[in-house]
């Protein structure tokens, strides 16, 4: 594993999809439609609609590469794909129902 690979701090991160977020799959992907922003954005390889749906599988976004077969030689790119997802509102940082409960 490289050191960018695990420095990279999404990885120990859990995800989830917005609840807002539709995915409609693509021959090439799949289209992300948010009903609350109203953005649209693409995902542009099936590998990254696997992740997308397995997200709130798993506790880590590691976990959910890991489990969706992506070889770790690519964890980096979908690092950085899925922090420009973030940012878009895509996915979120999944909150434990505990924490509300504090």
């Amino acid at each position: 594993m490289s050191t960018e690979l695990i420095a990279h701090p999404l990885l120990g991160v859990a995800l989830d999809l917005h609840p807002q977020v539709a995915l409609r799959p693509e021959p090439f992907g799949a289209l992300a439609y948010h009903y609350g922003n109203r953005r649209l954005v693409f995902l542009k390889h099936p590998d990254m609609v696997t992740v997308a749906r397995a997200l709130g599988q798993h506790p880590t976004f590691a976990g959910a590469l890991r489990a969706s077969h992506i070889d770790e030689a690519r964890w980096p790119s979908f690092a950085i794909a899925f922090a420009s997802l973030q940012a878009s509102d895509v996915v979120v940082v999944r909150v434990s129902p505990e924490a509300g409960d504090a």
